[in-house]
């Protein structure tokens, strides 16, 4: 995991500035962060990803879970509080 990844830098300032449940479940990465992931993506469909670009991919797709697990707890938190 490249923890200087521009998309890990998001989303961790994220949750330092603002992370609420309500926040945190509105949350979603930059437009220039979604573009950056769709040009990876179709580089690795045309196989022409460099390795360094395989690597931000990969860190990507660990972030996206845990987003998606962070969204879950987020959601439980809110229906416990009522």
């Amino acid at each position: 995991m490249n923890a200087a990844s521009p998309v890990y830098l998001e989303l961790i300032d994220f949750i330092v500035s603002r992370a609420t449940p309500e926040a945190l479940l509105h949350f979603r990465p930059s437009e220039a962060a979604q573009r950056r992931v769709s040009e990876l993506i179709e580089g690795q469909h045309n196989g022409t990803l460099s390795a360094e670009e395989t690597s931000e991919l990969d860190d990507f797709v660990q972030i996206e879970h845990l987003l998606i697990m962070a969204k879950a707890q987020a959601r439980r938190r809110l229906q416990l509080a009522g």
